[in-house]
This record gives structure tokens, sequence and C-alpha cells, in this order.
């Protein structure tokens, strides 16, 4: 597995790669949900390239973009043992050499849902994820379905584009509880622990939207959106972890709502 900081050096060995180029972009703190992603990616094509780069753009709060976990080490470790052939390292400087004086909007879509209370995130999301797609040129692209509204926008963003890389959405990965998995989990301690894991059954079996917050609302948590897009119902809460406070989002089938073919299995 080769590990790359210098992204000229990269570009020099794409050159030479003919055959297909999977790719899992990642901010690191690798959990299964991400491992899954990237053994989804060495099944199906003959090189697997991961990113680990911390955007310090789609961060609307700086203590959060400060507090998040950096396990580089154990990061490179599983990425081995899921079959990754490159690992990507960019800087800032690599990465934003404009200094963020080019940026990608888009302006309907990305101000709902996680874009009403953090306000500029999905301009940085959008803007390195065509800089990461442009430096790699991958054939498929690999990203995890919890974050339903992300991956839409960069599905779209892509064929609005005419980026010829597939965007190929995963099945959540979830604990035994029904917790999605995430990085951010790692920051809950035990009692806020316990109250995430009702997070999912608690939003899924709700009969709507507004019994959805209800219900959140009723164990404990703050609600900072429960919103039906489509066939999904999308939510995002707070909950009090010791002294600070973790958001975590989700998104379940609406029921009796139909889904297109190709998420069917991913987003059950």
């Amino acid at each position: 597995m080769k590990v790359l900081r210098c992204m000229t050096q990269w570009s020099a060995l794409r050159a030479n790669m003919t055959s297909s180029v999977g790719f899992v972009p990642t901010m690191g703190a690798l959990h299964e949900g991400h491992l899954s992603l990237l053994r989804a990616s060495a099944a199906a094509n003959s090189q697997t390239v991961l990113s680990i780069y911390v955007n310090a753009t789609q961060f609307n709060d700086p203590q959060d973009f400060a507090k998040y976990p950096n396990t580089l080490e154990a990061d490179l470790a599983k990425a081995r043992s899921a079959g990754v052939d490159v690992v990507l390292l960019p800087d800032f400087e690599q990465m934003y050499s404009d200094g963020f004086r080019f940026q990608l909007n888009e302006i309907e879509f990305a101000s709902r849902l996680c874009g009403t209370d953090r306000p500029g995130h999905f301009t940085g999301v959008l803007t390195v994820v065509m800089k990461l797609l442009n430096l790699v040129r991958p054939n498929r692209a690999y990203f995890g379905l919890k974050d339903f509204q992300q991956y839409m926008l960069i599905k779209d963003m892509c064929e609005t584009f005419f980026v010829p890389t597939e965007i190929v959405g995963c099945p959540i990965v979830r604990e035994a509880d029904g917790l999605a998995m995430s990085s951010r989990n790692a920051l809950l301690d035990v009692p806020a622990r316990s109250l995430a894991g009702r997070f999912n059954s608690l939003l899924a079996n709700a009969a709507n939207d507004a019994q959805a917050v209800q219900a959140l609302r009723a164990a404990g948590m703050s609600v900072a959106y429960v919103e039906t897009v489509g066939t999904r119902r999308c939510a995002a809460v707070v909950i009090r972890s010791g002294d600070c406070a973790v958001r975590l989002i989700d998104n379940v089938a609406v029921p009796g709502s139909l889904l297109p073919t190709e998420l069917k299995d991913a987003v059950a």
C-alpha cells in the first residue's frame, strides 16, 4: 500500500494506471462504515484509492474542526486490511492553493436539512469533493448513505458538470442497537451513547415527521430537523455528552414508500 503526501507524486502514478480505479474520500477516524466502502471498491475495481483529509472549509464551527479525531496510524492499518492500494494525505496548501477563492455552491437543496444550521457546510463539501474527483479521476467513487443529503448533492453535481465518475451509494452500517456508525459516536459518554441508540428506532417508528420530532424530544434529544425528502425521512439531533454537544444524523425509508431500484438494498 502506497501512502502519498505529495499530490504531484500521485498525479505521476495515476498517469500510468490503465485499469479501473475506485475512490473513497474520508476525513479519517475510520470505522466499519468506511471500511465497507473500501471493501466495495476493492471488490469492483483493480485499484482502490483512499483519501484522508479533514476539510476545514466544511466546518462552520471552529471547535468542531479542532476536536475532530486524528487516528492516522490506526486508519492506515485498517485501510491495508480492507485492500486499499493508495492512501492520499494532502494538506490545505495542496487542496486550496487558491485560498478557497473558488467555491462550488448549490442554491436549493444545500440550504435545507443540514444546510439550515450549518451555513457554508455543503459549499465546503462540494468544493473539496470536486477537487478530489479531478485529482483522483476515479471510475467509481463510494459514499455512505447515512449522509443521504450529501450523497444526493454529490451525485447531482457530477451529473450537472459531466464528471465521468460513477457515484456509488453504499449501505448504512449500524451498531447492534441501530445507531448509524459515525466518527462522532466516539464522543458519546455512556449515558449519551445509550440515548443515541434510540435515535433510529424513534425515527423509523413514528407515523410522520411531527410525531418523530415529539418522540425524539421526549426521549431527551434536541432536534435540529426531521424532514421527509422523497422516499427518506431525514433527521439530525444533538445529544449532550458531558460538557459537549454531539450532533448525529440518520435517515430511514418512509413507511409505504418505494425506493429507486439502486437504493433499495443500500438504505435498508
